[in-house]
């Protein structure tokens, strides 16, 4: 299914994308960064699918992508007064932040089994209202296969990914065209793990 949320997207198309998510199937959508293409991040078998349409590595873990901060604490633990501040200060955004992860709530896939999640809070009202209506945090890498550059625009990404998702949402142009900056606070000091480099498409043709 495509939807042109520029042409306004109906409640009830919507929901039925939603759904999709809450019922394990992969959603493009747009972020203020680059695309997504994303599936319910309690879902294993739906995260891994993700892996399978981008042929990405499975020891590479992904972004889970919230709607508000409160809901960071359902998927994170531990979260220090400098973390505090650093969601605070940047979220919603084009900012990630590698926490601590909460025991027993993300499957390992989703981490490729390690003690830490990555978490992002969009600031686009497309992928807000996506998180919301769905209920559940998304994971979400970029929607490119696997060592291209990152699509922020739909016409980027169709041809290569279109057939292996149940829903493209098509938001326009993103706002910033490159990807999130990662930070992990190392010994009680930000640390800047990937800065917004230029990946995406629109900026290295």
């Amino acid at each position: 299914m495509y939807y042109n949320w520029e042409e306004k997207t109906s409640t009830e198309e919507l929901k039925v994308v939603c759904n999709l998510i809450k019922n394990g199937e992969l959603v493009i959508f747009p972020t203020e960064t680059v695309y997504g293409i994303g599936a319910n991040a309690f879902d294993a078998e739906a995260v891994g699918k993700i892996f399978i349409a981008k042929g990405r590595p499975s020891d590479n873990p992904l972004i889970v992508h919230v709607g508000k901060k409160a809901d960071i604490e359902e998927i994170a633990t531990d979260i220090t007064k400098v973390e505090e501040k650093l969601i605070e200060r940047f979220m919603p955004g084009p900012f990630t932040l590698i926490l601590k992860k909460k025991p027993g709530v993300l499957p390992d896939i989703v981490t490729a089994g390690l003690d830490t999640v990555a978490v992002r809070i969009p600031k686009n009202l497309i992928a807000q209202a996506i998180i919301t209506f769905s209920g559940v945090p998304i994971a979400a890498p970029s929607a490119n296969i696997s060592g291209r550059p990152s699509g922020t625009n739909i016409e980027d990404i169709k041809q290569e990914l279109e057939t292996k998702v149940s829903a493209v949402i098509d938001g326009g142009n993103t706002e910033v065209g490159l990807e999130s900056t990662v930070v992990k606070v190392v010994d009680e000091v930000p640390v800047i793990l990937r800065p917004r480099k230029n990946y995406s498409r629109r900026n290295s043709r």
